[in-house]
């Protein structure tokens, strides 16, 4: 019954993360397909060149609700139930667990949603989201690095990067030194391996200096241009 409950929490964390919000916004905001510009992408950055700044932050805030609710749905099903497959000591898996899955599935549902046929966003505000869900403190500094970064450095891709370390650089301390559970770090560093393999391209164009500047307006190329 336990192991139905968390297929459950990531299927229903995975259709939470698959609602196209950029999309939505885009025809609601503008009447256009986020999709037929800049990198065809429905996340906030496409959105933000593509549309402007009240849009994009509508889609940002929009998008960290699905990691937000998908950990909140995750502690309503779960309940106080516990899973300890060895029966040794407390090691197990219960409420922690099932949150990091459900954030982890919203961001899956993010980049690859089941409506737009696997093809979204990058998963970053929807990460951000189940971080502040799940450890407000690491998720509030590391968006606050994530902002601070993009702002200066001019490209969301490196925002993204620096907020990521920065909220692994807190979890270490917080973990090892404060006791905090290691199923909060077990979440950044997979939600990181994701991000970081969904930016594989815009990596490519950081070393080559071909990355598009968040200040740069989106064309109608397709998923073809950077982004």
């Amino acid at each position: 019954m336990l192991i139905a409950k968390f297929f459950l929490i990531a299927f229903v964390g995975y259709l939470l993360g698959s609602i196209p919000f950029g999309l939505i916004v885009s025809k609601y905001k503008a009447n256009i397909d986020i999709r037929n510009y800049g990198s065809g992408r429905t996340g906030g950055t496409n959105v933000l060149r593509t549309i402007g700044k009240k849009a994009f932050v509508l889609v940002a805030v929009l998008d960290m609700s699905k990691g937000v609710l998908a950990v909140v749905i995750a502690g309503l099903i779960i309940g106080q139930d516990y899973w300890n497959p060895l029966m040794v000591g407390n090691s197990g898996f219960g409420l922690l667990f099932a949150q990091v899955i459900a954030a982890l599935a919203a961001i899956t549902g993010h980049i690859w949603p089941v409506f737009l046929k696997f093809r979204g966003g990058r998963g970053v505000a929807t990460f951000l989201g189940g971080l502040i869900a799940i450890c407000p403190v690491a998720g509030l500094f590391g968006g606050e690095a994530m902002i601070i970064g993009a702002g200066l450095s001019g490209f969301a891709s490196i925002g993204s990067f620096i907020g990521l370390v920065v909220a692994y650089a807190i979890l270490i301390p917080l973990t090892f030194v404060y006791g905090f559970p290691i199923e909060y770090l077990g979440y950044v560093l997979a939600g990181t391996l994701l991000i970081i393999y969904v930016h594989r391209d815009n990596i490519r164009r950081l070393l080559a200096g071909k990355e598009r500047r968040l200040d740069q307006k989106a064309d109608s190329a397709g998923p073809g241009s950077p982004a």
